[in-house]
């Protein structure tokens, strides 16, 4: 039997949440409570640092306390209360002081679904236990409500007993990875790969298990070995077909199944001459203490004598020998089913590791295996023959589970002390809705300022001279120029009009190179104009001449639709002679350099306003744009009597990366946004862009991660070279890590291409500073367009506005938490996300561009030819 059959199909393999055994560097002061029977244990425990007995160790003083019998059956509440009683009676009793807060470790030794250390559904109860109204409850949480009353005390794990017998020997024994509990109840644990553990995140390390197997069976895989002595225990039980492999195996049964053996034997009259007293006859008058004392080695057929006589039954010695035999053989099933499921683990523990041999030490405790005279010794000979290839240790737990569940609390202790660091680090990124709220005033000042032209506003409100949005009459061809980023896009974009629109797009990509961007401003105009006559070429175009768009997406102050003088770079250019300049007359002088096509630059315009002007040929609603890719940007339609810097109703480009430039946003500013701002190629400006797009969010984790390595928490501390270089994370890797559907090992495969080797927790953590960054990201877009939103509104002189915004960049595109965020008007303002007190009065429908601002160029470019403008 080396093999139960479908042992691990059988039973519950619940996750415990605790990920290894101590490492020594534990150390504490703890109370622990100790639950699993009718009596339980409350203990004071201190935990030394260092690991094994002469490094460091445990020191306990306990108390036992019995439950009252009719808390067995009673209410829930009414058992913690008792617990709860129990446990200020003890801080009393050690002068432990109420006042101050403890750490406690809980010991529950009932099969519980835990979803977290210290959180645990019960799941049902065992050992007699019938208490009402706590099944599907968190039993921490019980706990913790009955506590709470005049004690500061903090349940910071829950655990098993089988995990506390193993955690208990672990703490000397460096190989123990398995726990087995043979008493009142049975059940065991032991380290599973984190890979095979389905319902907890996570694929690197391992996890204890709590197998639950006492159930094993209950689906009938066992039915070719249960007795007719087994089905009548199970029938007169408190859980019918409930808990069978328990049955036989645990204390609580063994004296029971020996019982009804004999006085079968003695009704077919194979004992006592066919007499039957009715003591033999009562359920519970042979006890698994009674079969113990019959097996002892010297004294067992006196004591199996005296024990039937007891009975009111008058043995023979061969009766007496005859009983001893049914103990035996009772009593060595249990062993021996033991055994079997034990190889059962243990051989998945080997193939699992992929070794030829294992060495391993199990940690034991309970009644059955400390009292029974031959019990240790035969469990111990059935396993070593069933595995010859595991070298097994066996160890029995001096101190119970309790210095066990201590232990698992210090673990928890010392990760929830990282916790915090990790937890401090990231708080600045979290934003309340009064800082939303704050952000969205801000803008809307921002945007009130640039409007009225009231001294230098860091949100700049250019005019676009786009006067209106498209009305669907739009036809003919058109050559778009989108530069908006590393990339330059040329686009040929055919209009046709009738019952359908109709639109026929062909593009071509180049790469700007980072010397172009960074050059002088003719190499850059130079390059955009071969870029066209490639394009040209391509197209097979190169003689026709043809009206053009140019969409140019920085900031630009324009006097007419076809003029724009360069306000300032932004996205990492910095091409020299070009701020001040008008940027249409300095592609026209390259064409002309060039002199091999020609073309009519009708229009200029934002990405931003492209963007808007192409979801406007889709939508009519369309009235706002918004990029959220390399860099940030919003444009909407402003109402004639609000714009100073024309005398005409127009389109506005905010330009609202500059927010902040003022000093406005620096109370949300973080240590990392700071460096990040500093280390950029135009410090202090765009400081609302570096908090939101693209081209910052990757520099902004890789701070955050460098910080948390430097402090310990991360990386295992090694700062790497790969680490410390700016740029090294970008934004794509971040849009990939924080996406949930992306798994652990696809993060750490990630973090390993960067050259970072991470664990398990490191992933986990990695994943969180990614989602926190472009968390922060969406709500800052969301609290700035609430602005936006809320001004046209008012502008109008509308109680509701229904309005759509027009939405492009790769960002917005592929980083999860902005598609969350923006994925609809109710997700944005009417949900319980961070908008809802921002805007509340505004419906707002999110349209992703399919084309980009490209077709938006063309389609200015087409309304301006034919003076729909």
């Amino acid at each position: 039997m080396t093999h139960l059959p479908h042992f691990f199909f059988s039973v519950k393999m619940l996750p415990t949440h605790v990920r290894s055994t101590p490492n020594g560097t534990e150390k504490g002061q703890f109370l622990a409570l100790d639950l699993g029977g009718s009596r339980f244990k409350v203990l004071q425990v201190k935990v030394r640092e260092g690991k094994g007995i002469r490094r460091g160790g445990v020191e306990m003083e306990e108390k036992t306390y019995q439950i009252p019998k009719d808390l067995l059956s009673g209410r829930g509440t009414e058992l913690f209360d008792h617990v709860a009683e129990s446990l200020k009676d003890f801080m009393h009793e050690k002068n432990i002081s109420l006042e101050k807060k403890h750490l406690l470790a809980f010991t529950f030794s009932f099969a519980c679904e835990q979803s977290a250390l210290d959180k645990g559904s019960l799941l049902h109860w065992s050992k007699n236990f019938r208490v009402r109204g706590l099944q599907g409850k968190d039993m921490v949480h019980v706990l913790r409500e009955a506590i709470d009353r005049g004690m500061d005390v903090e349940v910071l794990a829950m655990v098993n007993d089988t995990v506390a017998t193993m955690m208990t020997c672990g703490f000397e024994d460096q190989y123990c990875e398995a726990g087995l509990i043979i008493g009142t109840g049975t059940n065991a644990c032991y380290m599973e790969e984190m890979c095979h553990v389905a319902l907890v995140e996570g694929d690197e390390g391992r996890m204890c298990v709590n197998t639950e197997w006492g159930a094993f069976g209950d689906d009938g895989a066992l039915d070719d070995y249960i007795t007719e002595f087994d089905r009548d225990i199970d029938a007169a039980s408190n859980n019918p077909g409930k808990h069978i492999f328990e049955k036989m195996i645990s204390g609580m049964y063994l004296g029971e199944i020996v019982r009804l053996v004999v006085l079968k034997m003695a009704k077919l009259g194979q004992l006592f001459n066919g007499h039957v007293s009715n003591a033999l006859r009562t359920k519970g008058t042979l006890t698994t203490a009674h079969v113990a004392a019959m097996e002892e080695y010297k004294t067992g057929l006196k004591n199996t004598e005296h024990i039937l006589r007891e009975l009111d039954l008058n043995p023979s010695p061969e009766d007496c020998v005859a009983v001893q035999h049914v103990s035996t053989i009772v009593s060595f099933r249990s062993s021996n089913l033991v055994a079997a499921g034990l190889a059962a683990i243990l051989t998945r523990i080997k193939k699992n590791r992929n070794l030829r041999e294992l060495r391993i030490t199990v940690g034991l405790d309970g009644t059955v295996y400390k009292t029974h005279p031959q019990y240790p010794k035969r469990l111990h000979k059935v396993v070593r023959h069933l595995l010859p290839e595991c070298h097994v240790r066996f160890v029995l737990s001096d101190s119970g589970s309790s210095k066990g569940a201590a232990l698992v609390t210090a673990v928890a202790q010392r990760l929830a002390a990282r916790r915090r660091q990790v937890d401090e680090t990231l708080s600045p990124f979290r934003l309340s809705q009064e800082q939303l709220t704050l952000v969205k005033n801000r803008m809307s000042a921002g945007l009130e300022a640039g409007l009225r032209c009231k001294g230098t506003s860091s949100v700049k409100m250019l005019p676009s001279f786009v006067y209106r949005t498209p009305d669907g009459k739009e036809q003919g061809k058109y050559l778009a120029l989108d530069l908006g980023g590393t990339n330059l896009r040329a686009l040929l974009v055919t209009f046709k009009t009738g019952l359908q629109q109709n639109t026929r797009m062909h593009h071509k990509i180049y790469t700007i190179p980072l010397e172009i961007m960074q050059g002088t401003g003719e190499e850059l105009f130079d390059y955009i104009a071969y870029c066209i006559s490639d394009f040209l070429d391509y197209m097979g175009m190169k003689k026709a001449h043809l009206p053009a768009g140019f969409t140019f997406s920085f900031p630009c102050e324009q006097t007419a639709i076809d003029t724009g003088k360069l306000v300032s770079w932004t996205k990492g250019f910095k091409a020299t002679d070009c701020e001040g300049h008008d940027v249409v007359e300095m592609l026209r002088e390259a064409i002309k350099r060039r002199n091999e096509f020609d073309l009519d630059i009708i229009a200029m315009v934002n990405d931003t306003v492209g963007t808007m002007m192409s979801c406007a040929y889709e939508d009519p609603q369309c009235e706002i744009g918004m990029i959220v890719g390399t860099g940030t940007n919003v444009c909407y339609m402003e109402d004639l009597k609000n714009i100073e810097k024309t005398k005409q109703n127009m389109c506005v480009n905010t330009e609202w990366g500059g927010l902040g430039d003022d000093g406005s946003l620096d109370d949300i500013m973080t240590p990392f946004d700071i460096e990040v701002n500093q280390n950029s190629i135009n410090p202090g400006k765009q400081r609302f862009e570096k908090l939101i797009s693209g081209m910052y969010l990757g520099e902004i984790v890789r701070q955050v991660l460098l910080d948390l390595t430097r402090a310990g928490l991360l990386f295992r501390g090694r700062v790497t070279e790969t680490l410390k270089t700016p740029g090294m994370f970008q934004t794509k890797y971040l849009s990939q890590i924080e996406s949930d559907r992306i798994a652990l090992l696809q993060v750490r495969s990630i973090l390993q291409q960067l050259g970072l080797n991470s664990t398990c927790n490191d992933s986990i953590i990695v994943r969180e500073v990614c989602a926190m960054v472009s968390r922060r990201a969406a709500q800052l877009c969301g609290a700035g367009m609430a602005a936006v939103v809320d001004k046209i509104r008012e502008n109008r002189g509308l109680n509701h506005l229904n309005i759509t915004v027009g939405v492009d960049g790769a960002l917005y595109k592929l980083l999860l938490r902005f598609t969350i965020y923006f994925s609809s008007l109710n997700d944005l303002i009417q949900s319980n996300l961070f908008l809802l007190a921002l805007a509340p009065q505004c419906d707002v429908t999110f349209l992703p561009s399919d084309e980009g601002s490209g077709k938006g160029a063309a389609l200015i470019t087409a309304v301006a030819r034919q003076k729909h403008i």
